[in-house]
């Protein structure tokens, strides 16, 4: 039997007049939806999309601010086995993540098989005493026998504060899981001004933008080899110039990405400038450069100049 603390309805009736504020790491396996849930709760896109995994590689503040409060989501990589260098820094920015924050959120995609990854998450819960709670995303892939299944087999595993059952994509159940968060914080600050949605400068997000549309478009044939930076940044008169680079580890990535006669490339940049435009507010001219740095996951004096790892170990 599940036990009322378990109910989510409970949990989210509660409201309070005072100001709340916390921090709240999002955490899970990669592909889970987080960047969906977060770009969903913010109201716009703030977080790059991709249904490939592992596609969010930094820590990324996204601040929610309502008359109630005020909740900085911490949007952290998948955590998964690594298998390079730039893996281990993702892995370790996820659980870094995890301390000194107020609430852990756990998003836990329901399509997906129970393995040892989120066992291995699970683990790692149990050895914190900050308060979690479990989103069950994905919901509107299952029936109503098939979700009290997984409640069921996930209340067992941990002291959850709360499960809740969402759909990131639909936007089903998410101010409940709102509701529940906000109930988690205590009385606090405002820490950010109320219209600003993130602590990441401009040029991170125009990178992601250029990331995220190279992966939509090259498909399974350039894996998370990828990386961009933003060179320049140019303000005319009537546009903003910006120029971008791509950097693959092989000749052959470098070719898949621009295209027979340049087309696959001219195509991501119409996309990323169409992004890029919107976040700017302004007209923009995105000229966008492919070069090859070999084994760049490996090497660390690349992961610091592509904006992964510290500059001190």
């Amino acid at each position: 039997m599940l036990e009322d603390r378990e109910v989510t309805s409970l949990l989210g009736s509660k409201k309070s007049r005072e100001f709340r504020s916390g921090f709240v790491s999002v955490i899970g396996r990669p592909n889970a939806g987080k960047s969906t849930l977060l770009n969903h709760l913010l109201g716009q896109k703030v977080l790059i999309m991709s249904d490939k995994p592992q596609t969010t590689r930094n820590r990324i503040q996204c601040i929610l601010t309502e008359e109630r409060g005020q909740v900085i989501f911490l949007d952290t990589p998948g955590i998964h086995k690594p298998k390079h260098k730039l893996g281990e820094f993702m892995v370790g920015t996820a659980k870094e993540s995890m301390r000194e924050v107020d609430v852990i959120l756990y998003v836990v995609d329901l399509s997906a098989d129970f393995g040892p990854g989120e066992e291995y998450i699970i683990a790692m819960l149990k050895q914190t005493k900050t308060p979690c709670v479990l989103a069950l995303n994905k919901v509107d892939l299952l029936n109503k026998e098939q979700l009290m299944r997984k409640v069921q087999q996930f209340s067992q595993m941990a002291d959850f504060k709360a499960i809740v059952p969402i759909s990131a994509k639909t936007g089903e159940n998410t101010d409940e899981l709102l509701n529940v968060i906000f109930n988690q914080l205590s009385s606090g600050p405002m820490y950010y001004p109320e219209d600003e949605v993130t602590d990441q400068p401009e040029r991170f997000i125009m990178a992601e933008l250029v990331r995220e549309k190279v992966l939509q478009l090259t498909h399974d044939e350039i894996p998370h080899s990828i990386a961009v930076v933003i060179e320049e940044v140019q303000e005319k008169k009537t546009l903003v110039k910006v120029r971008a680079l791509v950097v693959v580890e092989r000749e052959s990535q470098k070719g898949i990405i621009i295209g027979s006669g340049g087309k696959q490339l001219k195509e991501i940049g119409r996309l990323a400038r169409q992004d890029i435009e919107a976040l700017l507010g302004s007209p923009v001219f995105l000229e966008l450069w492919v070069k090859v740095k070999k084994d760049w996951r490996n090497r660390l004096d690349s992961l610091r100049n592509y904006g992964y790892g510290k500059e001190k170990e």
